[in-house]
């Protein structure tokens, strides 16, 4: 908001200045990076890829956006800028913006019990809209993957007994800890959200609001979201967007949910988005958690090498969205990374030497 009054304050002496760019059809194009620092981000984020044995530091695209204009975009075979790349658990974060039109439509309160939307919750009826947006539903989530299969939650959701209705599944977990008061990541959290739009909105609304919502006021044109058997959009896990496009949330999101002109997410939901959950205990997992974003705040941040008020939405085998408000940078990256050697952090510095004048 001061930005906005500052940029105001400066339009009154001069007409071009503070003028955003907003994508139309396509992106501009700034001028484009270069230099040494360029081929140091390269030489680690695009190293020679083994296909075979899927090690090391597997970057399927790399797109980097300052003022609103793509400075610098590389992709790895197949992926190209038009393909629509599995996100993981970005798709969480979309999830949560799809949420924020329809907080902005009164469909729904922080406060409201998650039963009022989503019948099956009523086992559990204290938890709240806010404590799924914070993982803190307080169920007896386990997010374990492929490394521990037989007791992974997540697994037997996605792919097992709970295929057929995933947010139905999570439900029936059982209590761990009264809901709201502690942080326990969990892919069954995002799915009930899903399944309580779904039950604000009607099922045949709900089939086509991320687009209505969000997808089709931004200008993406090629997401895809994947439901269950139930028709439940898999929040946790399965949206597909090009890097461009989902570059689109990562703009509205630095602009403070504003597109253009529109007010498309209240500013008081962005800030939700961005506070850190209060009743997170340091190192629980890889960044701070805020309303299914992830904050570099605190006292040990997440990506050192990177501004404090940077966050972002994060999924599997190394897939990224990143906002640096302060930066006016958004940066998207997929991956295919298996065996943990690629780091956020290394990323981000390696953009940000590569952006400096």
């Amino acid at each position: 908001m001061v930005k906005r009054l500052l940029c105001a304050a400066l339009l009154a002496l001069t007409a071009n200045a503070c003028a955003e760019q907003w994508p139309a059809k396509e992106w501009a194009f700034g001028p484009q990076l270069a230099g040494p620092a360029v081929k140091a981000l390269e030489d680690y984020a695009f190293a020679p890829r083994n296909d075979e044995t899927r090690e090391g530091i597997r970057t399927d695209a790399l797109l980097v956006i300052r003022d609103g204009e793509i400075i610098y975009e590389r992709y790895a075979a197949p992926t190209t800028a038009s393909t629509p790349h599995l996100t993981w658990s970005v798709s969480k974060s979309l999830m949560a913006t799809v949420l924020g039109v329809a907080y902005a439509e009164n469909r729904f309160k922080l406060t409201d019990p998650v039963a009022r939307f989503y019948p099956p919750m009523k086992q559990h009826p204290k938890v709240t809209m806010a404590d799924l947006l914070h993982w803190a539903s307080g169920l007896d989530w386990q997010e374990d993957y492929e490394y521990a299969p037989l007791k992974s939650s997540v697994v037997a959701m996605l792919y097992t007994r709970g295929r057929g209705d995933m947010a139905e599944f999570a439900a029936n977990t059982d209590a761990a800890a009264a809901p709201g008061q502690a942080f326990r990541y969990s892919s069954g959290d995002s799915n009930i959200l899903s399944a309580a739009l779904k039950g604000m909105l009607g099922h045949k609304a709900y089939m086509s609001y991320p687009w209505d919502a969000l997808f089709k006021p931004l200008g993406i044109r090629n997401a895809t979201w994947e439901t269950d058997a139930d028709e439940t959009f898999v929040a946790s896990s399965y949206a597909y967007l090009t890097a461009r496009d989902l570059a689109r949330v990562g703009l509205l999101m630095a602009r403070d949910g504003r597109w253009g002109e529109q007010q498309l997410l209240p500013e008081e939901w962005v800030a939700f988005n961005r506070q850190p959950f209060d009743k997170y205990k340091s190192g629980q997992d890889e960044a701070v958690p805020g309303g299914q974003w992830w904050l570099n705040t605190g006292a040990s941040r997440p990506w050192p090498d990177a501004p404090a008020d940077t966050f972002a939405a994060l999924g599997h085998w190394g897939q990224a969205l990143f906002v640096l408000p302060d930066e006016h940078l958004v940066i998207v990256r997929y991956g295919d990374d298996r065996d943990g050697s690629y780091r956020h952090n290394e990323l981000l510095k390696r953009v940000l030497a590569a952006v400096q004048p």
